[in-house]
């Protein structure tokens, strides 16, 4: 079971980017994604998540309006496009998939996680 993450990079503030996070099949079928992100010395947020079959999405207050998260199952991927990129969005990003298939919300116990995808936004 893995998931892999990609697309982070250093840019300046109010660029774009965009991260990719593809799973086995037995990984990605039937679940949530999600995002998370975690500065340094900071706690991990939950930042995007997306229901199975994309008709649920989350987004947390402090990326609502910049960042916008999609999936192709037939891919097992899901991509997050964040523009306008703050220097405070500056964190090691991962991507997530839940125990549990079939959730009609993203908020579950994720528990196959990615490896993480620097994203810097310099200021």
């Amino acid at each position: 079971v893995q998931l892999q993450a990609s697309g982070g990079g250093l840019v300046q503030v109010g660029d774009s980017l965009r991260l990719s996070c593809a799973g086995s099949g037995r990984t990605f079928s039937g679940r949530a994604m999600g995002w998370f992100r975690q500065a340094p010395g900071k706690e991990r947020e939950f930042v995007v998540g997306i229901t199975w079959n994309g008709g649920t999405t989350y987004y947390a207050d402090s990326v609502k309006g910049r960042f916008t998260v999609s999936r192709d199952n037939a891919k097992n991927t899901v991509y997050l496009q964040m523009d306008s990129l703050k220097p405070e969005d500056t964190a090691v990003y991962y991507c997530a998939a839940p125990y549990r298939q079939y959730s009609e919300t993203p908020f579950a116990e994720y528990i196959y996680w990615g490896q993480g995808t620097q994203v810097t936004v310099s200021s």
